[in-house]
């Protein structure tokens, strides 16, 4: 059996920033459940960081999901009997699934 090759890591790369910078820093990096080191090699090297939803935000998105769906059903139920009204819900139907594409974001 052969052993996969190990990348250690050995080399320092340092830099100078302001207490803000470092500390916006952390945040960005716990955002994206890297750690600190990981993070500012990563947006050195342009690679795409992926920020973590926190489980509140997974909640929020499927809940906007839920009301997506529900309003385009009354938009259509409504639809022979108050065409006023079905386009208020399909206007809000469209704004929830513009916010949900924030999230994709």
């Amino acid at each position: 059996m052969a052993k996969a090759k190990v990348k250690i890591k050995a080399t320092y790369v340092k830099f100078r920033c302001t207490r803000f910078e470092k500390r916006l820093l952390q945040v960005k990096a716990k955002r994206a459940n890297l750690s600190l080191s990981s993070y500012c090699r990563m947006t050195a090297l342009d690679d795409k960081i992926i920020e973590r939803f926190t489980e509140e935000q997974i909640e929020v998105y499927k809940t906007l999901i839920q009301y997506h769906h529900h309003f385009k059903r009354i938009g259509n139920m409504f639809k022979k009997r108050n065409p006023k009204l079905t386009d208020e819900v399909y206007q809000l139907a469209e704004e929830i699934k513009n916010h949900l594409q924030n999230f994709k974001k």
